[in-house]
């Protein structure tokens, strides 16, 4: 925003700020929590867009530049310029031992490292050059091409580097199978499905855009002889592994035979599909790896590159590209609901009034961006009607449960111009929201009651992501958000989401996080939920308040890394950042706790780590994607949260409450008996 539309934070100066309200805490630190609070509220306030969205960058793993790089090679736009500037960012995120990793601070990964010795060879780099001798060792140490998982083998069967008997079977058939059917594909996640349906074209045609001999990758097979199928089987008779193995080998047999009665009919569906879901939306599911593999669905179906839709998705796809002088890197999509959200949020909290400027320029911009389209989530939620949120800036057929939470806290901040499409928009949001809630009594992300468990045991399974059941985590930000709209825990919805809650918290009194890493988060959102409906002083939450406190860093920080989904002997553990640490102290805050040391420690922390622009430094992976496969680095979260936190807290130092904070005036009124709730 412009300077001239900038405002006073607070009524009150450090001056006339009046200290003290909250026993035990130094004065010193209560002077300075204002000055913090308002130097991160400028430097967020000052990155909002003239349209008044906020959209931070969104860092994941080089397995993206590596797929960009083969992207540009099978569309046949190899530009050296481009391909060298993503060629040097993945050299410069090379491991000493050769590899690279899927999270900062992380090990070397194997398919990480497969696809960037790949990635680099056919950008021109010799196999003999030192960088490539250490990668190549490295990935035969790990177990070679027959250890990468399927996607990987995938990628490389498009260009004849493994033969198409060393992935499992995706037959474009399975788009035919009736909802009803136990095993459809609406019973996928939806990020899988976005991903496997055009991945079920290409196997159907099985498209071959070969690599220069020099770009090969022979030398990565443990045995290139025989080039084994790494699709074991279980070692007991009966398990459902081994029946999708014995289907797959069915499947397979199929293939190699003139008899494919539906395949006609299944190559056209999949083309309506994926047409219908590219309408609205910046790319198939607006996400990379659906989006990298529907241009090449339409390519093999028989639009060239130029062809006007072709064109179209390529164009989405690039603009996911940040280009500088020496390098190039991709995001995995783009995050700017949700930023904007938090940012609302977190400047709310911080006292920026419901009618600056700002706000309702950020209002304005969300209220655009609900969905309205009847999506994939309509397949398994008949009764509900749209009104939800998406993460992306167009992605109508896949809103989210999160989002729409965030959003309608968001909106909950400001004084919207226009009062009655506030409230329409408020209105349809809850009310699909409360539609979402599965049978569990909690919320999953996009889809309801996606929980059938024998799809990880199918051999394309080994993203880690096949299903989008229930979580504490989304389910805690569906609290806060009902709980803000005066929802008490004695309401049906309300209390089945507790019961969900209660029953997914770990013996040691924490809850996992799915979308954030990872039990730091899932706690303190849980918390933060729970707070938001009258349960704080529950023995449960403070049982899980007090895990949250033993686990505090010497620092006075708090820290966890992307390892602890990986090992639980990691939970909670890692270095201080500044995202984690303003968690745990929200959590802590939810819980009723603002006066003992550990809170006073946490606040330091953040209070001296805070740089000069008002903002916080942050190298770990603190998102999440899919759990043990895809982390993320959201650039603005070590700005939103510590900004939340600093600003809670000295709210609670004025004397304020440790929950929810009291709606506006003028706030929109939301009468939690005016809604229909699933089963009642």
């Amino acid at each position: 925003m412009a300077d001239s539309e900038k405002v006073e934070l607070r009524e009150e100066t450090v001056s006339g700020y009046a200290p003290g309200r909250l026993p035990g805490v130094p004065l010193a630190l209560e002077e300075a929590i204002h000055d913090a609070v308002e130097a991160a509220a400028r430097h967020l306030l000052a990155l909002q867009a003239s349209d008044g969205h906020w959209s931070a960058e969104l860092e994941a793993d080089t397995t993206l530049e590596s797929d960009y790089i083969l992207f540009r090679h099978l569309i046949g736009r190899f530009t050296p310029t481009r391909i060298q500037k993503a060629a040097n960012y993945l050299r410069r995120h090379q491991l000493p031992d050769g590899g690279w990793n899927i999270y900062f601070g992380g090990p070397s990964e194997l398919n990480a490292t497969v696809k960037a010795y790949f990635a680099l060879k056919l950008a021109g780099d010799s196999p003999e050059a030192p960088h490539m001798v250490r990668a190549r060792e490295r990935i035969l140490e790990m177990g070679g091409i027959e250890k990468t998982n399927t996607f990987t083998r995938y990628y490389l069967c498009l260009v004849g580097a493994c033969h198409w008997k060393m992935v499992p079977a995706v037959p474009p058939e399975m788009i035919l199978l009736p909802h009803w059917f136990y095993l459809n594909l609406y019973e996928m996640s939806s990020w899988s499905r976005a991903i496997l349906v055009p991945l079920s074209v290409l196997y159907a045609r099985k498209p071959c855009w070969p690599v220069p001999a020099s770009a090969r990758v022979d030398e990565l097979f443990r045995d290139p002889a025989g080039r084994s199928s790494p699709l074991g089987w279980d070692r007991h008779l009966w398990s459902w592994k081994n029946f999708f193995l014995f289907v797959d080998h069915l499947l397979k047999l199929v293939e190699r035979s003139r008899w494919k009665p539906f395949r006609k009919r299944a190559l056209k569906e999949a083309e309506r599909w994926l047409r219908t879901r590219m309408e609205g939306s910046d790319g198939l599911a607006a996400i990379f790896p659906a989006m990298m593999n529907s241009i090449l669905a339409l390519m093999v179906l028989g639009y060239d590159r130029d062809h006007p839709l072709t064109a179209q998705q390529i164009a989405a796809f690039e603009r996911l590209g940040m280009e500088g002088e020496d390098t190039l890197r991709m995001q995995p999509c783009f995050s700017p609901v949700w930023d904007t959200a938090l940012a609302v949020a977190a400047l709310g909290e911080a006292g920026l009034p419901a009618k600056h400027p700002g706000m309702q320029a950020a209002a304005r911009w969300l209220l655009d961006k609900q969905c309205f389209a009847r999506g994939d989530w309509k397949i398994n939620n008949r009764e509900g009607e749209p009104g939800g949120w998406c993460f992306e800036y167009r992605n109508d057929f896949y809103p989210d449960v999160d989002d729409t939470a965030a959003v309608l806290l968001a909106l909950e901040r400001v004084a919207h111009p226009v009062r009655s499409a506030l409230e329409r928009a408020l209105r349809r949001g809850v009310q699909w929201t409360l539609s979402m809630q599965g049978k569990d009594g909690g919320w999953g992300a996009f889809d309801r009651d996606n929980e059938h468990w024998v799809f990880t045991e199918v051999p394309f399974a080994d993203h880690n992501a096949m299903l989008d059941p229930s979580t504490a985590d989304v389910t805690g930000r569906v609290l806060e958000m009902l709980g803000h709209y005066r929802f008490a825990r004695q309401h049906p919805a309300v209390r089945r989401a507790i019961q969900f809650l209660k029953s997914e918290q770990e013996a040691d009194g924490s809850w996992y996080g799915r979308w954030g890493v990872n039990y730091l988060y899932g706690t303190s959102q849980v918390l933060r939920g729970l707070a938001a409906v009258g349960e704080a002083e529950e023995a449960y939450c403070q049982h899980a308040a007090q895990w949250l406190r033993s686990v505090q860093n010497e620092d006075g920080g708090w820290g966890e890394t992307c390892r602890s989904y990986e090992d639980p002997e990691h939970k909670a553990k890692g270095p201080s950042t500044a995202s984690q640490t303003a968690w745990a102290l929200i959590g802590l805050f939810a819980s009723g706790d603002a006066k003992s040391i550990g809170v006073q420690r946490g606040v330091r922390y953040l209070m001296e780590t805070q740089r000069q622009d008002g903002s916080w430094r942050e190298d770990y992976f603190t998102g999440t994607g899919f759990p043990k496969v895809f982390y993320l680095k959201y650039h603005h979260y070590p700005l939103y949260f510590p900004l939340y936190a600093l600003a809670h807290y000295e709210r609670l130092l004025r004397g304020g409450s440790a929950g929810a904070k009291a709606p506006e005036e003028e706030s929109v009124p939301i009468r939690p008996e005016d809604f229909r709730v699933r089963g009642k």
